[in-house]
């Protein structure tokens, strides 16, 4: 098969000359032949369709590395990799949309000073297999916050995440809120690091954090760990945190159902959490509609009571008490297996 030059086949494989170079140096896309005198490349028409395939994932914003990994999978493999990296940009855009569209506001001056309020109640449970309760949590008129503690110093340090937190109950200013809120989780993971470098291990103990602060009409979200938040409203029921776990990275990578996520070995570890390392957190905004309903609650109880019962709880005319005690019923009837924490609050007018 006769041999095309790299000007001719930039042209057919919408590349240019530059970018081939670079891909020959990185062994992504090798010239069928390189003169040992001139070094000038020449490439087949083979070729044509990896080098097309290239040019498509870095328009996809695809990294060289990853391309690469691409490049040496079977068809099928090789369109699961890309399913698995796009739909881990959209995680990835969602994530920031809510920030984005705060900056906007507050740079555009936007007024958000109309005020709502929360009622609210806070239960937890030892559960019916543990010896101890290492979940904590917060309830009051601005603050809302769940902590689940782990290995053998799991209790103090969830205790102390959760009074680092509690200062945030007051009036914070909505265009302070994130960096307070960030200031404050951050403030809680050296504490927490502090406390297990004098009477724990570390790497085996900790707690996750999740809490939700009023300002104004708006709620102010922090997220580390498993913990979760959901949103009750108009009927139906959203998720509104993403568990840090090895299994939840494996879903967003597209790489495991949700289905198969109930039963994977790997569904509680952590790949976030305070314990003595700095952990990123999801910092969010949300509005506060009047007819809201929260629940912030531990996995010992959205691992085993199904979606469809919670909505079930929310959507009923029971207060918030009343809610915390059925949801634990519930995470007890199936069999209690863990600690719970639960916070309920609705948003009423001010």
């Amino acid at each position: 098969m006769e041999l095309v030059t790299i000007g001719e086949f930039a042209r057919a494989a919408r590349l240019s000359p530059k970018a081939l170079r670079l891909y020959d140096e990185l062994g992504l896309l090798t010239p069928a032949r390189v003169d040992p005198v001139s070094g000038y490349r020449r490439y087949s028409p083979d070729q044509l369709d990896r080098a097309r395939l290239v040019a498509w994932l870095r328009r996809l914003g695809m990294p060289l590395a990853r391309i690469r990994q691409v490049c040496e999978l079977a068809s099928a493999d090789a369109a699961a990799e890309v399913r698995a990296y796009w739909a881990q940009v959209e995680a990835d855009t969602a994530a920031r949309r809510n920030l984005a569209a705060f900056l906007v506001e507050q740079l555009s001056g936007r007024d958000t000073t109309m005020s709502v309020a929360l009622r609210y109640a806070l239960r937890t449970d030892r559960g019916l297999v543990r010896d101890s309760n290492q979940d904590h949590g917060y309830a009051g008129e601005r603050l809302l916050a769940v902590a689940d503690g782990f290995g053998a110093c799991g209790e103090p340090a969830s205790s102390m995440a959760i009074q680092t937190l509690a200062p945030l109950d007051t009036v914070i200013p909505a265009g302070e809120l994130l960096n307070t809120l960030a200031d404050a989780v951050h403030r809680a993971g050296v504490a927490v690091g502090d406390y297990l470098s004098v009477h724990g291990d570390s790497a085996c103990s900790g707690t996750t954090l999740t809490a939700l602060v009023l300002s104004g009409s708006r709620l102010g979200l922090v997220h580390v760990g498993d913990a979760r938040v959901y949103l009750y409203r108009g009927g139906g029921l959203f998720r509104i945190t993403h568990d840090h776990t090895v299994v939840q990275s494996l879903i967003a990578e597209g790489r495991l159902s949700e289905e198969e996520a109930l039963s994977h070995p790997q569904r509680s570890m952590l790949v976030r959490a305070l314990h003595g390392k700095d952990a990123e957190p999801d910092l969010a905004l949300h509005d506060a509609l009047p007819g809201d309903r929260y629940l912030l609650c531990s996995d010992g109880l959205h691992t085993v009571v199904p979606e469809g019962e919670l909505r079930e709880v929310l959507g009923s005319a029971l207060d918030p008490d009343e809610v915390t005690l059925r949801l634990v019923e519930l995470a007890n009837s199936n069999g209690g297996p863990d600690n719970v924490v639960c916070v309920v609050a609705d948003v009423v007018p001010a």
